[in-house]
C-alpha cells in the first residue's frame, strides 16, 4: 500500500521583520482601546478598527468562545548551593512534582537541591528539589512547605522587559481556572462591559479550558516546520458550551474562537454533539494545525500578531491563508500596529 507523501513545510515561509519598538511593553488602558485589524478572507479585505467595535462586526447568533485557564504565578526565583541565582518556570503539575523550564539551565543536575526566594525575600533552602531532565526542561519536586501563592509571581513572556504594577493586567478579566504558565492573549482585550455589549447584540458567550504548557515557549527547531511535534495540553469542555455550539450551528450562527488556544481546544473535538448528561468533557491534545487542516468547527478567529517562526503563527497562516497573512502583517507594520501579548488584535472572518 502506498502511503501519502507529506510534503516539508519551510519554516522560512513564517518569518517576518518587525521593529523592535513594536513589541508593546505595557498594555493600552482600556483593554478594549487597543487596535482590531480586520480580516476578510471571503473579499481578501483588510480594515483598521478598534477592538471596542467587536460587537458591531459580529452578527446575533454568533457565538464567542473564550479560554478561561487562569496563569499560575509559576514563576520562581532561586538560588543553587553554589551561590548562582537560577529562575524557574513550571508548567504542568504532578502531585509535588511539576515539569519546569530553568534559566540558565545548563549546568543543572539531577538530584541538585535548589533554595527559593519568597514574596518577602527571605530564601528557603531546600524548597526545589532536580528529579531530571524532560523534552525543554526538568522535573522537579516541591517540598511540602512550598506554597507557590506564597512564592511565585505571574511570568511575562521574555520580550516584555517592563514590569506592570498590576499582575491581574496579564488575566483576562474571565479567567477562573488556575493552570496556564501564559495568558491567552486575544483574551485580554476584553472588559467586562465589552462583553455585557456582545451579549446585548445577541451574541452568545462560551468557554473552554485550555491551560497553556510548553509549546508556548519551545522553539521550532527543524527547518520543515511540519516536523515540530507539540506537547499536550489539557483541556476541558462543559456540556454547556457544547450544548452552546450546537446550538449555534443549528441556527447558522459562527462560532468565533478567541485566541488559537480556544481554536485548538475546538478543533480537537470529534463533533459539538455529546450527550448532554456529561458534566464535562476532559482531555488532552497535541494538535499542531498547518496549513491544509480542515477546520470543523472555528469559522472566525480573533489573534493577537505572534512571533515569526511559530507554531502560533503558522496556525494563524493556515486558518486565514498564507499570502493573506502575509498581508495582514506587512499592514500592520506599516500602520504601527502593537506586536505580541500586550498589542493589538486581528479579527479573521
Amino acid at each position: 500500500m502506498n502511503l501519502p507523501t507529506r510534503h516539508p513545510l519551510s519554516l522560512e515561509r513564517f518569518d517576518y521583520d518587525l521593529p523592535p519598538d513594536l513589541i508593546a511593553q505595557t498594555p493600552v488602558e482600556p483593554r478594549d482601546a487597543s487596535r482590531l485589524l480586520l480580516v476578510d478572507r471571503a473579499r481578501a479585505a483588510l480594515e483598521d478598527r478598534h477592538f471596542s467595535d467587536l460587537p458591531d462586526l459580529l452578527n446575533p447568533g454568533d457565538t464567542l468562545v473564550l479560554n478561561d485557564t487562569r496563569v499560575l504565578p509559576a514563576r520562581l526565583r532561586g538560588m543553587r548551593s553554589s551561590g548562582g541565582a537560577v529562575e524557574l518556570l513550571l508548567l504542568h503539575p504532578n502531585g509535588p512534582e511539576w515539569i519546569a523550564m530553568a534559566r540558565p539551565a545548563r549546568r543543572l543536575r539531577d538530584g541538585e537541591r535548589i533554595g527559593l526566594f519568597d514574596r518577602n525575600g527571605q530564601l528557603h533552602a531546600h524548597a526545589v528539589e532536580v528529579i531530571g531532565r524532560v523534552a525543554e526542561g526538568f522535573r522537579v519536586r516541591l517540598a511540602p512547605h512550598v506554597d507557590i501563592n506564597a512564592f511565585g509571581e505571574v511570568p511575562l513572556p521574555p520580550y516584555i522587559h517592563e514590569s506592570i504594577p498590576d499582575p491581574e493586567r496579564y488575566q483576562t478579566v474571565y479567567a477562573s481556572i488556575p493552570g496556564s504558565a501564559a495568558a491567552p492573549t486575544a483574551g485580554l482585550h476584553f472588559t467586562q462591559n465589552l462583553l455585557q455589549r456582545c451579549h446585548d447584540r445577541g451574541i452568545d458567550i462560551a468557554y473552554v479550558t485550555l491551560h497553556v504548557g510548553l509549546d508556548t515557549f519551545a522553539p521550532i527547531r527543524s527547518d520543515d516546520a511540519r516536523a515540530h511535534v507539540m506537547h499536550s495540553e489539557a483541556f476541558q469542555v462543559s456540556a454547556a458550551t457544547l450544548g452552546a455550539l450546537h446550538r449555534t450551528r443549528s441556527r447558522g450562527g459562527r462560532i468565533v474562537a478567541v485566541g488559537t488556544t480556544a481554536v485548538r481546544t475546538l478543533e480537537s473535538l470529534e463533533n459539538l454533539c455529546f450527550p448532554m448528561e456529561e458534566s464535562s468533557l476532559h482531555g488532552t491534545t497535541d494538535l499542531y494545525i498547518t496549513p491544509g487542516h480542515p477546520f470543523k468547527h472555528v469559522d472566525a478567529l480573533i489573534t493577537n500578531f505572534h512571533l515569526p517562526r511559530t507554531t502560533l503563527l503558522i496556525l494563524v497562516s493556515a486558518f486565514a491563508g498564507e499570502e493573506l497573512t502575509r498581508r495582514a502583517y506587512a499592514h500592520a507594520i506599516a500602520r504601527r500596529y502593537r506586536f505580541y501579548s500586550f498589542g493589538d488584535a486581528m479579527l479573521i472572518v
